[in-house]
């Protein structure tokens, strides 16, 4: 397998559990983590000491999240930053609609350049923005995120952007435990049952994931 240079630090190919799981994604996937491991690093969007980890930690842990996600749905990436998990998603789920909110213009910038590389126009969308400044005017089906910040703020965050019925579904690390018992009150305050925590273990990685779903009645 060959190994793409940057600087000190090196990307290897895609992991063969993950190629397997999302054959029509590699060549996709692969020309997102080449981005990000040189656009990305030499902008500022990834850390260079994330170079070697792209696979497993970034991309590979954000494109098992697709299997709580239902076929057709429009997704709500806030806080996309690098596109993590927004433009994953789209890519190894094509029936899709995504939308990365994203406050920061750098990251904006190399979102669309991104989208456009990826040849992604059309079915991925980029906000520049906070969540905030985007409630009533847009609504997702599922609203996702990834190290943004804790559970409670992001409940509150994201809520006016959850269609009645949809889900709130984040990436979330060793804390989530902890952040789902101090959410509890955020989501009595909404008329929400409790959020459920759920361990995604699939294509040569493990995701631990939140997920809320936001009742059909106004809540």
């Amino acid at each position: 397998m060959s190994a793409h240079p940057v600087g000190e630090q090196t990307l290897g190919d895609i992991p063969v559990e993950l190629a397997s799981a999302y054959p029509d994604a590699v060549t996709g996937l692969t020309a997102y983590a080449e981005l990000l491991a040189t656009d990305g690093v030499v902008r500022g969007i990834l850390g260079p000491r994330e170079v070697p980890r792209i696979w497993e930690r970034h991309i590979g842990n954000c494109a098992v999240l697709e299997q709580e996600i239902a076929f057709g749905a429009h997704v709500v990436d806030v806080g996309s930053g690098a596109g993590l998990p927004g433009v994953v998603l789209a890519m190894v789920r094509p029936d899709l609609k995504v939308t990365l909110v994203e406050p920061l213009l750098r990251r904006t910038i190399f979102l669309n350049e991104v989208v456009e590389a990826l040849q992604l126009d059309g079915r991925v969308e980029v906000l520049r923005g906070r969540a905030e400044d985007f409630a009533g005017k847009v609504v997702g089906d599922v609203v996702t995120s990834r190290a943004v910040a804790a559970l409670d703020q992001l409940i509150a965050w994201s809520w006016p952007l959850i269609r009645p019925g949809g889900r709130m579904v984040v990436l979330k690390g060793v804390t989530a435990p902890d952040e789902v018992l101090a959410a509890e009150p955020a989501l009595a305050k909404r008329g929400a049952g409790a959020a459920r925590l759920i361990i995604i273990d699939y294509a040569g990685t493990q995701a631990t994931l939140v997920a809320i779903n936001r009742p059909k009645r106004q809540g």
